[in-house]
């Protein structure tokens, strides 16, 4: 066994008895593992928050969106969407249109509901799993187009599909060109498009009250854009290859007509303020081990001082202040590998335990999606928070290093006796 690690085991561990720096590099060694643990936990229910939100997000957000940068839109065109088509990893490229419109409906008390409208393409409307009715929504030969309205609006308005016995609600909804129009010429109004409550299709609650489909021809009626779309989104076969997708779009299209955005840059500001608020919570865990480590650094220094004449005794048989302060180096980087590996196992352990059977529930979790607090272990933080916790044992380490070195082998020894 190399001296330097027998010697740093010695000083730190007595054999025969229970002394007073063994019983304080225990306490460090369990404070260690305590922050490492509440680090690695309050990090994987941070990164479970990020995922579900994000999961829930891109339920209805593309992948990949590709706008227009003058106001307008982009003229549509079957051919740039059969050139997406054929780039990697895409598995679905849909036109649309967004914008906003003022639902009217006749049969409801409440005052009319400005909403946001899609028109989309029918492939697009198949990520939609929780529909009841129908999603075909182009016009047909004896009938008015069809429109798809969330659950909530739709049961705040008292609006239905149709059935064998029951004729489909039927809603009107003006643009906002119509309604300009409408202010600027009332006597001569514009004629209002009315849709047929194909069917009713439940999300989170933001876009279920204020998103309604309909289809991508009667938008382009609806806001008086022929010919034009708002732009172009992609759905790929996993969402982490979109960077590489929006690099390869803006070298192979004009940056002066359309810009690429991303699942994240749709929702940036929320999902940095998701991340800034997870590495503040764990700079203020990480308080816990440099309390730790203040504690290492009094355990070693109190080592110092109770083995001065046995640190002069092996300088004087030749033991370099270089070996001298790496054995004090080795005692702080075995504190430290004992906490941050007790701290990793209790960590990781209670992150897996709830995620594998949510022995914590969330407070109030009839109101929410999910019913206990969602975990996801990042074996990238995991890693992080370990060297972090080590080299913080290794630097509360290095003043009772150099102290040690600096002691004189004549001076200790004649002290001593």
């Amino acid at each position: 066994m190399d001296v330097r690690l027998l010697l740093a085991q010695r000083y730190l561990v007595s054999r025969h008895q229970v002394t007073l720096i063994a019983v304080i590099t225990g306490i460090s060694v369990l404070g260690v593992a305590v922050g490492v643990a509440a680090l690695i936990v309050v990090l994987s229910v941070m990164n479970g928050f990020y995922r579900v939100v994000r999961d829930l997000l891109v339920s209805v957000d593309p992948h990949v969106r590709i706008v227009g940068v003058a106001p307008g839109g982009i003229p549509a065109s079957d051919s740039l969407e059969q050139a997406l088509r054929q780039l990697p990893h895409v598995r679905q490229v849909t036109a649309y249109i967004e914008g906003k419109a003022l639902l009217l409906y006749e049969g409801s008390s409440e005052a009319n509901k400005v909403v946001i409208v899609r028109g989309v393409e029918p492939e697009a409307l198949k990520a939609l799993t929780h529909v009841f009715g129908s999603v075909d929504l182009r016009g047909q030969k004896e009938g008015r187009p069809g429109v798809l309205v969330g659950m909530p609006l739709a049961q705040r308005l008292g609006l239905l599909p149709g059935s064998p016995t029951e004729p489909a609600s039927q809603v009107g909804l003006l643009s906002a060109p119509a309604l300009e129009q409408l202010l600027m010429s009332p006597l001569s109004p514009p004629p209002l498009i009315r849709f047929e409550v194909r069917g009713l299709y439940q999300l989170a609650s933001g876009y279920d009250e204020s998103y309604v489909f309909i289809a991508l021809e009667e938008a382009q009626r609806l806001f008086r854009m022929p010919g034009r779309i708002d732009g172009i989104e992609l759905r790929l076969d996993h969402l982490d290859r979109a960077e590489t997708i929006k690099t390869l779009l803006q070298q192979q299209l004009d940056p002066t007509q359309y810009r690429v955005q991303t699942w994240y840059d749709l929702q940036r500001g929320l999902y940095e303020v998701m991340r800034l608020e997870k590495w503040g919570a764990s700079l203020i865990l990480a308080l816990i081990v440099v309390v730790a480590a203040f504690s290492i650094l009094g355990a070693l220094t109190m080592v110092v001082i109770e083995k001065r004449r046995d640190i002069g005794v092996l300088q004087a048989m030749g033991l370099s202040r270089r070996r001298v302060r790496q054995v004090f180096w080795t005692a702080g980087l075995l504190i430290g590998l004992a906490g941050a590996g007790l701290g990793c196992v209790l960590g990781v352990g209670l992150a897996l335990l709830q995620q594998q059977f949510q022995l914590v529930p969330l407070a109030g979790s009839e109101a929410f999606l999910i019913h206990a607090y969602p975990v996801a272990v990042e074996p990238l933080d995991v890693l992080g928070v370990l060297l972090a916790a080590v080299v913080l044992c290794m630097l509360a380490a290095m003043y009772p290093a150099a102290r040690a070195a600096a002691i004189a082998p004549a001076r200790a020894v004649h002290l001593e006796e």
